[in-house]
C-alpha cells in the first residue's frame, strides 16, 4: 500500500504523520485490497481541513472533513472513511454473490 501524506499551508510533523497512520490501520484491516492512500491536511483561514482518497480496485473513495481542531477533523474523517470502506466491501461481496434461484419444494 502506498501512503502519501501532504500539507497545504501546514507542515506535516512526525506526530501528525503517526496520528494519521494509526487512524488508517483499522480501515486497512477491514479491507485489505487498498492500492494507495492520499491524505491532504490543510489550513484555510480559521478552519482545519482533512481529506483522504483511498484507491481500491475499480473505485476511488474520497472523504473530506473540516473543523476547528485538526485532530478532531482527522478523527471524524477516518470514521466516515471506515463506514464508506465497509459499505464498499459489502457491496462487492453482495455483487459477487448474485441472486440464486430458490429451490422448489413439494409440500404434499
Amino acid at each position: 500500500m502506498n501512503l502519501q501524506i501532504s500539507g497545504h499551508h501546514i507542515e506535516v510533523t512526525a506526530a501528525l504523520r503517526e496520528y494519521v497512520e494509526n487512524k488508517l490501520e483499522p480501515v486497512v484491516r477491514h479491507f485489505d485490497k487498498v492500492i494507495g492512500v492520499n491524505v491532504v491536511l490543510a489550513v484555510e483561514k480559521l478552519k482545519q481541513k482533512a481529506e483522504v482518497t483511498v484507491h481500491v480496485p475499480g473505485k476511488d473513495i474520497h472523504v473530506e472533513e473540516a473543523g476547528d481542531d485538526l485532530y478532531a477533523a482527522i478523527d471524524a474523517l477516518f470514521d466516515k472513511l471506515d463506514r464508506q470502506v465497509q459499505k464498499y466491501k459489502q457491496k462487492m461481496q453482495d455483487h459477487r454473490r448474485g441472486d440464486k434461484p430458490e429451490l422448489q419444494t413439494d409440500d404434499e
